[in-house]
C-alpha cells in the first residue's frame, strides 16, 4: 500500500521564507492577530488527519466505490468514509478559512489549501465531497440574498451540509449556452426546476443530512445562448424557516457514472422533476455566481494534481532505494548486494525529479494564487485589491492546466519507476495516474484553460497583466542579475520574458487575421507561460537556499532544492524553444486535414 508524509517542512520554506506570507496577512486588518507559530500547528495537525485517516482508505474505497439504490435513488459511500467525514467535521476542518460571521474559523485561504493538498495527496476522491463545498459556499457569500446565507452558510461552514455545482448536461458540456433546463417561477417567488444534469460530482451522498445544489437552468423568457443562464438554489431537502430540515425536493441521483478513476466519489446523473428552487442574484445573470465557484474549483482541481504529484513521487523514491537491479554504468554502488538499487540509474532520477520539481513548483504557484486571492478580498489598499485580482485572473488557467498536464506526466512517469509493480493494484500508483486524468477534464478542459489565457486573459488586455508579472520578474532579475551563483537561474527566465512579448505579440496579430491561428497556438502557449512562472518561482526558491548556504546553515534541504532548481532549468525548462518552435507553425496543418480526417 502506498505511504505518504505531509510535506510540512516544504510548505513551511515557501510561505515563511520565499513568499513571506506573514507581512501580507498581517496587513490585513483580518488576519492581523495570525502568526506563523499557528499556522504551521494547524498544518501538522492537518497532515496527520490526510495520512493517518484518509489515506488507509484509499486504495478500499477505490476497490469498492459506491453503490447505488436504484428504488430510493441513495448512495452509499464506501466503508470508513462516513466515518471519516464525521472526523472532519468535529476537527472543524471544514471551517477552517470560512468567515467568522457564517461560524467560520477566518484562518487565512492559503492553510486551507495546503490542507487540501495533503488531502488529494492521501484521498483525492474523498476530499471532494468536502471540497466542492467550498466554491458553493463562496458563490453563495458573494451573491447571495441575506436570507439565503442566513438559511445556508453557517450549515455548510460547519460541514453540516454539502454543496455541489449542476452545469453539465447530457448533450452540452463547457458551451453551457445550450443547456435546456428550465426553471418556471412560482407565485411564492420560488421557481420549479425541470431536468437532467450529468457527472455531477458529489451529487448525491449519506455522508450529510443535506446536500445544496447550485444549478443552472433557464427561465422561460430567457434569451438564447449564454446569456441567459441563471443561478439557483435547489437543497437535496427543503429548508423551514426555522432552518430545520423540510421535505424532499423533487431533485435526485438517476444513476452513477462508471469511471476511470476517483471511483470512491460518486459521479452522478442529476434528475430535475419540479424541484423547488431560489434564485440566485439576477435572472439571467447566473455564470457571475457560477464562475465564483468555477474559478475555485479550477485552483481546487490544480491542487488535486499538486497532491497527486507528490504522493507518487515520494512512493517512487522510497521504492527506487529499496528495490535492486543491474548495475550502475559506472560501476558497483551497492557492494554488499547482488545488483544497485535502480536509484543510482540516470533516467529513473530524471523521472524522480520530474515530479519533484513540478511539485514543489506547483506548490509554490499555489501558496502565491491564494495569497492573490486572500489580498484581492482583504487588503486594504484598493489597488492591491485590484492588481491581486487582475493576476489571479491570469494564472488561474495556468493553475488549472499546467499542473495538472504535469501531475499526468509526473504520476506516469512515478508509475514507471515501479516497471511492472506500478501496474499492479497494490502498489497504489495506477490509482494515482487514474485518478489523475480527470484533473485535465473537468472544470473545463485544459484546452479551454489555455483558450482562456491566450485569447482573454492575454489578447483580451493587449498583455497589459502578463506585464505586470514580467514586473515581477524584472525587480528578481535586477535584485540577483550580477550574481553569478544565480546566473544558471536568472539568465534562462530574463530571456524567456523577453521573447514572451515577441512571441505573444506575433501571435496576436496571426489570430486578428484568422482565429484559429489562436486555437492552434494556445495549448502550446499556455505551456511556455506555464514555464515563465514556474522558472520565476524557482529562481526565487533557488535564491532563497543559496543565501541560507552561504549564511553557513547545513540543513540538507537546502542543498536539495537547489540540485532540484538545477534539474529543471536543465531538464524541463528547455521545452520552450520548442513549444514556441510549434506555436508558431500556424492553423494550416491543423485546419488543411479534411482528408486527413475523413
Amino acid at each position: 500500500m502506498a505511504t505518504y508524509t505531509p510535506p510540512l517542512r516544504d510548505m513551511q520554506f515557501i510561505m515563511h521564507e520565499v513568499l513571506n506570507v506573514m507581512a501580507d496577512l498581517q496587513a490585513m486588518p483580518v488576519h492581523a492577530e495570525i502568526d506563523a507559530d499557528t499556522i504551521n500547528a494547524v498544518l501538522e495537525e492537518g497532515g496527520k488527519f490526510a495520512s493517518e485517516v484518509l489515506l488507509p482508505l484509499n486504495i478500499s474505497g477505490d476497490t469498492e466505490g459506491c453503490t447505488y439504490d436504484t428504488a430510493s435513488h441513495a448512495v452509499t459511500t464506501p466503508a470508513g468514509y462516513k466515518e471519516a467525514y464525521a472526523q472532519y467535521v468535529d476537527g472543524g476542518w471544514a471551517a477552517l478559512s470560512c468567515e467568522p460571521e457564517f461560524g467560520g474559523q477566518g484562518l487565512p485561504l492559503i492553510v486551507n489549501q495546503c490542507f487540501y493538498e495533503m488531502m488529494n495527496s492521501a484521498n483525492q476522491a474523498w476530499a471532494m465531497y468536502p471540497g466542492l463545498t467550498h466554491g458553493a459556499y463562496a458563490a453563495l457569500e458573494t451573491h447571495g440574498t441575506p436570507e439565503q446565507k442566513a438559511a445556508y452558510l453557517h450549515k455548510m461552514s460547519s460541514g453540516e451540509w454539502t454543496g455541489t455545482m449542476c452545469l453539465t448536461e447530457p448533450h452540452c458540456g463547457t458551451d453551457l449556452g445550450l443547456m435546456r433546463t428550465k426553471a418556471e417561477p412560482q407565485v411564492d417567488g420560488s421557481y420549479k426546476l425541470t431536468g437532467n444534469k450529468i457527472f455531477i460530482s458529489a451529487g448525491e451522498h449519506d455522508l450529510t443530512s443535506n446536500i445544496i445544489h447550485l444549478v443552472l437552468a433557464r427561465l422561460p423568457d430567457a434569451p438564447p445562448g449564454i446569456k441567459g443562464v441563471s443561478l439557483f438554489i435547489v437543497p437535496k431537502f427543503l429548508v423551514n424557516a426555522d432552518g430545520s430540515l423540510g421535505a424532499r425536493n423533487g431533485i435526485y441521483c438517476g444513476g452513477l457514472e462508471h469511471k476511470m478513476g476517483i471511483k470512491s466519489n460518486v459521479t452522478a446523473q442529476i434528475v430535475l422533476d419540479g424541484a423547488v428552487g431560489t434564485l440566485v442574484g439576477q435572472p439571467n445573470k447566473g455564470m457571475q455566481g457560477m464562475f465564483v465557484m468555477m474559478n475555485a474549483a479550477r485552483l481546487g482541481v490544480g491542487n488535486q494534481s499538486l497532491g497527486l504529484t507528490e504522493v507518487a513521487f515520494q512512493n517512487a523514491l522510497a521504492y527506487a532505494k529499496e528495490r535492486i537491479q543491474m548495475r550502475s554504468l559506472t560501476g558497483p554502488k551497492a557492494t554488499d548486494k547482488p545488483a544497485d538499487p535502480i536509484l543510482v540509474h540516470p533516467d529513473v532520477r530524471r523521472m524522480l525529479l520530474t515530479a519533484k520539481a513540478y511539485a514543489e513548483g506547483g506548490r509554490a504557484l499555489m501558496c502565491f494564487s491564494s495569497m492573490l486571492l486572500e489580498k484581492e478580498h482583504h487588503h486594504p489598499d484598493e489597488a492591491v485589491r485590484k492588481e491581486s485580482g487582475e493576476l489571479l485572473a491570469m494564472l488561474t488557467p495556468i493553475v488549472k492546466a499546467f499542473i495538472t498536464d504535469n501531475g499526468w506526466a509526473a504520476t506516469s512517469g512515478c508509475l514507471q519507476v515501479f516497471g511492472g509493480h506500478g501496474y499492479i493494484k497494490e502498489w497504489g500508483m495506477e490509482q494515482f495516474v487514474r485518478d489523475a486524468r480527470i484533473n485535465m477534464i473537468y472544470e473545463g478542459t485544459n484546452t479551454i484553460q489555455s483558450l482562456d489565457l491566450l485569447g482573454r486573459k492575454i489578447l483580451g488586455n493587449n498583455g497589459a497583466t502578463l506585464k505586470k508579472f514580467g514586473k515581477l520578474i524584472g525587480t528578481l532579475v535586477a535584485e540577483e542579475g550580477v550574481n553569478e551563483k544565480m546566473a544558471e537561474f536568472i539568465t534562462p527566465i530574463a530571456m524567456l520574458g523577453e521573447q514572451m512579448t515577441k512571441f505573444t505579440t506575433e501571435l496576436g496579430f496571426k489570430g486578428f487575421q484568422n482565429p484559429d491561428e489562436v486555437g492552434a497556438a494556445a495549448v502550446d502557449y499556455l505551456r511556455v507561460a506555464g514555464h515563465l512562472v514556474f522558472g520565476y518561482f524557482w529562481a526565487r526558491m533557488a535564491q532563497v537556499a543559496l543565501r541560507q548556504i552561504a549564511a553557513g546553515n547545513t540543513d540538507p534541504f537546502y542543498v536539495a532544492k537547489l540540485q532540484t532548481a538545477r534539474f529543471y532549468f536543465a531538464k524541463l525548462f528547455p521545452e520552450t524553444t520548442t513549444l514556441m518552435r510549434t506555436a508558431r507553425t500556424g492553423s494550416k496543418v491543423l485546419m488543411d486535414t479534411d482528408a486527413a480526417l475523413a
